[in-house]
């Protein structure tokens, strides 16, 4: 069985093929990072940059605003109070 991780460069989930991160992998990092949710946009920002770049080389036509509602935009943030 494949885990739910990134296939480089094409950013497509190694084990379902959708883009990545999938349901799967969504859930397995909010559980990895449930107690530092800044630690965990920190790397999701990390690997969009990344995304970001194997993508454009791949002339994907995938857009920053894409990978940002991808890649980061789905992580449940609490406002500062």
């Amino acid at each position: 069985m494949l885990a739910h991780i990134p296939s480089r460069p094409t950013w497509r989930c190694a084990a379902c093929g959708i883009p990545w991160p999938c349901s799967p992998a969504k859930l397995r990092l909010l559980a990895e990072y449930k107690d530092d949710k800044p630690a965990l946009v920190i790397y999701l920002v990390t690997l969009r940059e990344e995304a970001t770049a194997q993508l454009a080389e791949l002339d994907s036509g995938t857009s920053p605003a894409d990978l940002d509602k991808r890649l980061t935009d789905w992580v449940p943030v609490r406002p500062a109070t």
